[in-house]
């Protein structure tokens, strides 16, 4: 039974749909104008237009791929599920809740280190630095309140 969970996403400022439906007005726009040039003589422009629209859809591949990273903290009854999703790829890590550590790094891209029992993961990739200090605290405060008897 889930007693706590984070869910730490990348803040992306659009959606993998709403990209693909900017990408077809931004080529539909270059074409018009590609054609339109192309009708004048200047084919090299069609050419160019097609090219840059090739470098477009591959950056926005990139970015559709990972605009759904994140990381699922999930603290179960006697251990805490840590799920990282990164390009539709799923790693998971069971950590022991009595025997936890969380090691914070002191720079400001530092992330957060949970180990337990030899198993090691890091989290806070989407976290800012504030952000991150929160979470720890957050964690630190559930794992204290599971280990006081009744708790």
């Amino acid at each position: 039974m889930i007693k706590r969970e984070w869910d730490l996403r990348r803040n992306c400022a659009i959606a993998p749909r709403q990209l693909g439906f900017f990408y077809v007005i931004l080529c539909a726009t270059s074409m018009v104008v590609a054609f339109g040039f192309a009708l004048r003589g200047a084919w090299f422009v069609l050419l160019f237009a097609v090219l840059e629209m090739s470098a477009v859809a591959a950056a926005f591949l990139i970015y559709a791929r990972h605009a759904t990273d994140r990381e699922h903290i999930a603290m179960l009854d006697d251990y805490l599920l840590v799920e990282l999703i990164q390009a539709q790829e799923v790693l998971q890590f069971k950590l022991d809740l009595r025997s936890i550590r969380i090691a914070v790094q002191e720079t400001k891209k530092g992330l957060i280190g949970l180990e337990a029992l030899g198993t090691q993961v890091e989290v806070g990739r989407f976290l800012t630095e504030w952000k991150r200090r929160e979470f720890v605290r957050e964690l630190r405060q559930e794992i204290q309140r599971r280990s006081l008897p009744g708790g």
